[in-house]
């Protein structure tokens, strides 16, 4: 893999974090729900140590031509798992509106990260490289699975209470 491209794919990475992070802290400055700004900002904080470790690895990478190896800090399911899932958060996103749709953006984005991530994963020859990418993916892969468990159980709430079920 040439300098170039891994060069390039680090600064995509750091690029792709810092609008998720941008994307997160707008939607929590802009929410007036209490569960759903909390939700965000803990989105955007773990934006944020996404953006730490690429850039230090981008710094490394570009003094030593090679990736650092080490953990990266606590498992994907973290602190989200408690937030995501909260009665609170569900019962104050609205399918219509600006809190149910920043959930719809956000699963997209999370899946364009996951892309990045998992093939450069693939085509990864750097262990560190390769453990890396593997780490951010799952951590990509996470936060995908919690905002599709919110908007699925979001939407089956309306659907609920408009009485769309067919039976």
């Amino acid at each position: 893999m040439g300098e170039d491209k891994t060069v390039n794919i680090l600064k995509s990475a750091i690029l792709l974090e810092k609008r998720g992070r941008a994307f997160y802290t707008t939607v929590a400055q802009q929410t007036d729900k209490d569960a759903v700004r909390r939700f965000f900002e803990q989105m955007a904080d773990e934006e944020k140590n996404h953006i730490r470790v690429l850039s230090e690895q981008y710094r490394v990478y570009c003094e030593t031509k090679s990736f650092k190896s080490g953990t990266y800090g606590t498992e994907p399911a973290g602190a989200i798992a408690s937030t995501v899932l909260s009665k609170e958060l569900k019962d104050q996103i609205s399918a219509a509106g600006f809190e149910s749709a920043a959930i719809s953006a956000a699963m997209a984005m999370e899946k364009n990260a996951i892309t990045l991530y998992s093939q450069r994963a693939e085509e990864a020859t750097d262990p560190n490289e390769k453990a890396l990418y593997e780490w951010l993916a799952d951590w990509e892969k996470t936060h995908l699975a919690f905002l599709a468990t919110v908007e699925r159980e979001v939407t089956e709430t309306i659907w609920n209470d408009n009485n769309f079920w067919p039976f």
